[in-house]
């Protein structure tokens, strides 16, 4: 029972700093409730509790360059149920309020004088983190109310389901989030507040806390819907709330239940907490969660069913997502056969085979996933090749998850992302040619490859007629297609988006074979390798590409159509991170994105990689004692760790 118990707290604690702390989940909440469960029932039996046990912890301790913050007053978790009687139990005589236990990132708001002065995330209910600078962006959050006093109240942000889908589909697919929960986490904890605008998060009110005029609490009548009533007259959206009794309270759970298959948020379930402050006030807490409130959580209803295969799709950004297929059941009222897989970590795991029985749900009563493969033949491979082009897949690591990736730029899955990247500033510098433009022209039927977008003069008339273009701005784009007729080798070259090929690996590439093309269309591997800082990787890379005749065949029509000229020769000065290797972690201030650093790192000639090993010259972190995995693995090795800041010093800008 004791190693049962160690074994339950280590793997609970590890999901718990992936869900609160890096906002990057390990397993669903279905399976750590399942675990939790299990682990208090053992520690019930066993009467005793480890000291980091976590049912003693309220959230994790937060780990990044934000401030913290005390909180003022405690934010406990809340006790837990699935079974209405329980509610009925727990509500006894007494008026209950029941609202939306939101899916997103609980904050607290400070306001003073009528003035927004603070906002702190949750954190670990005792700390959380200042995220002040961020607040302005959210969709919502008043920045002053009409009450000179003194005000603090808790509330939901979120990420709507439909907001997420776009956000997630325009980010590099590195940095994409598994669900609007990861994502809202990430968001409103960024150093830089410009990401936050762009990313529509929303905050729902649900508990007023304090409010005080001249020193003085002000009466609200000693109803919490006083309260939240008082809190929407200010200006604040408040997360829907009705009034029960324990007469009436499952009829309130069945409302939000089948409302919630229409909803365009994450829900995990309900709230459940007494309308009078002063009986809830009475009650008190335990050391971990309040008496007053109880979270209802929706009841999982599974079914067992049989797989018949894995349906593997490839995105707009190269990632090949796998999808199950299984016979047809009814869950929550519906007919599902289909369940999405994540990533190849999460089919690896459940250790999938055609005809296995599986365990299915529907997490939050809407999303269906596979909880556990009862027979578990690990038969199910991953596929060599692309499904939509039939070019070669990748693996690769990113964030402790294994994703499959499509390495052909020019696969008809990736047409929109990759014509976006052909035109970019660092490829062909196209400049006015957006992806929302190139996604109307390919609907148009006047793009299927970037050779054709040589012949887009010949659609002005109808380009100048379209919504958002005019004579003018379709006169400026076709000028910057002629313009870019005459570019670099090495541009063109990192325009194909060769796969692992960034804008310094094609200069380097271009100058080793005096910039000429058919000598580079015909390396073969092991010439490659010659070329410094080029490894298996690059090589493998370059030559697949090259050996596609669909690709050369579009890069010999592009020659004909394009002037390839000479950049003239950089001397040192101009590179002066040449040789050097550099691995990006951590939030940025003095660049967007981590793209946007690794191409100015690569533009000076140096080299940036994923993963710090002994031939990293330098990690690039804006907190060098921060305990990150990189940064510990940099210890070791005796990498240095910079800011970026430092890096900047160092070439002198």
């Amino acid at each position: 029972m004791l190693n049962r118990i160690k074994e339950l707290s280590e793997l609970l604690n590890a999901a718990a700093r992936a869900y609160y702390r890096d906002a990057r989940p390990i397993m669903s909440d279905y399976e750590y409730d399942k675990l939790y469960d299990e682990l208090a029932a053992l520690e019930t039996a066993a009467g005793f509790v480890l000291a980091n046990s976590p049912t003693r912890r309220v959230g994790y301790p937060v780990l990044t360059s934000l401030s913290k913050v005390t909180h003022e007053h405690k934010l406990l978790s809340l006790d837990k149920t699935k079974d209405t009687e329980k509610l009925k139990t727990f509500l006894g005589h007494h008026t209950g309020l029941l609202s939306w236990k939101l899916d997103g990132l609980t904050i607290v708001l400070h306001y003073a004088d009528g003035v927004l002065r603070q906002a702190v995330t949750r954190g670990n209910g005792e700390i959380g983190e200042d995220i002040t600078h961020n607040t302005r962006a959210f969709r919502n959050i008043p920045a002053r109310v009409n009450f000179p006093g003194r005000l603090i109240l808790r509330g939901e942000a979120i990420i709507f389901n439909s907001d997420f889908e776009k956000i997630n589909e325009s980010l590099p697919i590195n940095e994409q989030y598994k669900n609007p929960r990861n994502l809202c986490s990430g968001t409103v904890r960024q150093l830089n507040s410009e990401a936050v605008a762009d990313r529509t998060v929303t905050f729902f009110a649900f508990a007023l806390i304090l409010a005080e005029k001249d020193g003085a609490p002000v009466e609200f009548g000693g109803e919490k819907l006083d309260r939240l009533r008082w809190l929407a007259g200010l200006g604040f959206d408040v997360v829907e709330t009705r009034a029960v009794t324990a007469e009436n309270v499952t009829e309130a759970v069945e409302y939000f239940k089948n409302k919630l298959p229409d909803c365009d948020f994450g829900s995990d379930g309900l709230v459940l907490t007494f309308n009078s402050m002063e009986y809830s006030a009475s009650l008190g807490a335990t050391s971990r969660f309040p008496r007053d409130s109880i979270a209802f959580k929706w009841a999982d209803e599974t079914a067992v069913t049989v797989l018949k295969g894995i349906q593997w799709n490839t995105s707009r950004t190269g990632l090949i997502n796998p999808v199950a297929v299984f016979e047809p059941v009814e869950l929550e009222g519906t007919t599902v056969n289909k369940a999405a897989l994540h990533n190849v970590n999460v089919m690896e795991g459940l250790k999938l085979g055609i005809g296995d029985e599986i365990t299915v749900y529907k997490a939050n009563m809407i999303i269906p996933q596979i909880i556990d493969n009862l027979t578990r033949s690990d038969s199910c491979e991953i596929p060599a090749r692309c499904p939509v082009c039939q070019a070669e897949t990748e693996i690769v690591e990113q964030n402790d998850s294994k994703a499959l990736y499509c390495t052909n730029p020019n696969c008809r899955a990736q047409l929109a992302r990759g014509l976006a990247h052909y035109v970019s500033r660092d490829a062909m510098n196209i400049e006015g040619f957006s992806e929302m433009t190139i996604e109307k022209f390919i609907e148009t039927g006047w793009l299927q490859n970037y050779t054709d977008i040589y012949s887009l003069a010949r659609h002005e008339a109808e380009i100048q007629a379209m919504e958002g273009f005019g004579k003018k701005s379709c006169g400026r784009l076709l000028a910057a297609i002629e313009k870019s007729r005459t570019v670099t080798l090495s541009n063109f070259i990192f325009a194909l988006g060769i796969h692992h090929v960034g804008l310094a690996n094609a200069k380097l590439l271009c100058r080793y074979y005096s910039y000429d093309l058919e000598k580079i269309k015909r390396a073969q591997e092991d010439e490659l390798l010659g070329i410094d800082g080029f490894g298996d990787v690059i090589a493998h890379s370059l030559t697949v590409y090259f050996a596609d005749e669909t690709n050369t065949a579009l890069i010999d029509k592009a020659a004909s159509l394009l002037t390839f000229e000479n950049p003239p020769e950089e001397s040192a000065a101009e590179r002066p991170l040449d040789g050097l290797t550099f691995v990006i972690t951590g939030d940025l201030k003095r660049f967007e994105n981590r793209k946007e650093l690794q191409n100015f790192i690569e533009s000076l000639g140096g080299k940036a990689t994923t993963a710090v090993s002994p031939k990293t010259s330098f990690l690039i972190n804006n907190n060098p004692a921060s305990t990150s995995a990189k940064n510990k693995k940099a210890r070791e090795l005796g990498v240095p760790v910079i800011t970026e800041d430092e890096l900047l010093e160092k070439i002198g800008k």
